[in-house]
């Protein structure tokens, strides 16, 4: 199978690859180079962004039997890849995300056909337009897309927390500073390991009955905020004060964080995958919360190249910490 990748060194596309390139896929990826570490040997490298127009020129006569985009973020782009390989592919795959669906969510588990109306945040309505601008390239000219939209995906050098970076996470902890968690901390939430997020999505590869349709990757295990940072600690044999705090005063004392938290994070979001598992017979996510925590908390301890402070994230935290413990003085 022939196939041209448009990222594919972030966190789930470095797992797509590589599982891709063990099946006996030809891969061609567009890369900036930016983690060349991240690119296995045997996948052709184009080294450049698609909006280049020599870029464009290098793949002008080639066919794919699958096109691979993992970085498609505004409308705009997704004009541009229906202009270029409409017709030169009989399939192409999208990343899109499952934070597009209506805050707060109306019923679990949330399928696909899910309402959505995300208007906190600005990174899901882009995602809304561009699934738009595909569907209607779909309908009118036969355009072969798949809507692949993950959750919140983590991999070995990335821990999924709601902010501040993992390493940051890591470090409170090992400090003894209180971590901070939005709400109550027992917002259910899903986090999705990159290999299994890799298993469904080379299995919609070549796939017909996939084509029109938007699919969620995710696992069925749900878990809490609080049950992720107890996770970490657990890894790092440490106790962990949880501090929790309303979403409203996070985004008061970091307003860059609004629509990231009032649009996502903040409220539950569990997924229907029937639509996968039929798609693709056989796919379960296998690697559970602790599982995929641990090894993301210990690759960095092993690897001090992962280990940068973060001093504005730290003095942020200290600065909820003060109100709340104020706040809780003046109460007694």
């Amino acid at each position: 199978m022939k196939a041209l990748f448009i990222g594919g060194t972030g966190i789930m596309s470095t797992e797509v690859t590589a599982l891709a390139l063990k099946k006996g896929m030809d891969i061609t990826m567009i890369n900036r180079g930016n983690h060349m570490d991240r690119i296995p040997e045997g996948v052709k490298l184009i080294k450049g962004d698609l909006d280049d127009p020599e870029v464009q020129a290098e793949i002008a006569d080639e066919y794919y039997d699958v096109v691979m985009n993992f970085v498609v973020y505004k409308p705009e782009a997704a004009e541009r890849d229906i202009r270029l390989f409409n017709g030169r592919c009989a399939q192409y795959l999208v990343v899109t995300s499952a934070c597009i669906y209506e805050k707060p969510i109306k019923t679990f588990p949330m399928t696909e056909s899910a309402c959505v109306a995300n208007s906190p945040w600005d990174y899901a309505r882009d995602k809304i337009a561009m699934e738009e601008v595909y569907r209607k390239a779909y309908k009118e000219l036969g355009f072969p897309v798949t809507l692949v939209r993950p959750s919140h995906t983590y991999c070995k050098w990335a821990l999924p927390t709601s902010f501040g970076g993992g390493w940051n996470v890591v470090s409170r902890i090992l400090r003894g500073l209180p971590i901070i968690v939005q709400g109550d901390g027992l917002t259910v939430w899903t986090i999705t390991h990159a290999r299994d997020v890799a298993k469904g999505m080379v299995g919609l590869f070549g796939n017909t009955h996939a084509i029109g349709e938007a699919v969620h990757i995710t696992t069925d295990e749900i878990i809490t905020w609080d049950d992720i940072y107890k996770s970490v600690a657990r890894v790092l044999h440490k106790e962990v004060k949880l501090i929790h705090i309303s979403t409203e005063m996070i985004c008061a004392a970091a307003p860059g964080e609004w629509g990231h938290f009032m649009g996502d994070i903040s409220h539950c979001a569990i997924y229907d995958n029937t639509k996968i598992k039929r798609l693709v017979p056989g796919f379960t996510a296998e690697t559970t919360a602790d599982e995929g925590i641990r090894e993301a908390v210990e690759y960095m301890m092993a690897h001090p190249e992962t280990q940068n402070e973060n001093p504005e994230f730290d003095a942020l935290c200290d600065k909820l910490v003060k109100a709340y413990d104020i706040f809780n003085a003046s109460v007694k």
